[in-house]
């Protein structure tokens, strides 16, 4: 049988709806670092601040740990908000480009850095001085980032998550 019968011309089957780096042979491994780094950032600051704030102020495990998830994803969000408000995009737009770009990434992200500190022991309980604290939250966010990076890449190479605030960058 002849092949062209059954299917149509490559260029026929896929749409242009796919991202630059999608149809050009996929995301480097260095794009997805970066993004991820990117979000990281934002996502630690956030999620230290809300730790801080809930040990110091002496709130139980569950309390400090919605502060720190919520900050967390506040200043993931801010983070991409304010480049692409530098790159001339308006709030309403820019609002819309943070949240396509890190929901996914952020919500991965918190999900397997709050399992780690929940499930190294001692941790929930231990203060700000305490290296235990430090160790599980920093391990927490390293394997975080691991897990994460492949997401971000899968992501990236479909035109979605940070594919969509790379566009306005652009």
């Amino acid at each position: 049988m002849d092949h062209d019968q059954h299917h149509p011309p490559h260029a026929d089957r896929h749409h242009d709806h796919a991202s630059p780096a999608a149809r050009h042979g996929g995301v480097s491994w260095s794009m997805a670092m970066t993004a991820t780094l990117h979000c990281l950032t934002g996502c630690a600051i956030g999620e230290i601040l809300g730790m801080v704030i809930g040990t110091a102020l002496g709130w139980g495990n569950v309390p400090t740990m919605v502060v720190a998830i919520v900050l967390a994803f506040l200043f993931g969000y801010s983070f991409t908000l304010f480049a692409v408000r530098r790159a001339g995009l308006g709030l309403r737009a820019a609002v819309k480009v943070a949240l396509a770009a890190d929901t996914v990434s952020i919500a991965v992200m918190e999900l397997v850095d709050n399992t780690v500190v929940a499930l190294t022991p001692g941790a929930m309980e231990a203060e700000l001085s305490d290296g235990l604290f430090w160790a599980a939250l920093l391990g927490g966010f390293v394997i975080a980032f691991l897990i994460t990076t492949p997401v971000n890449k899968w992501m990236i190479g479909r035109g979605k998550g940070h594919a969509v605030a790379h566009a306005q960058h652009a």
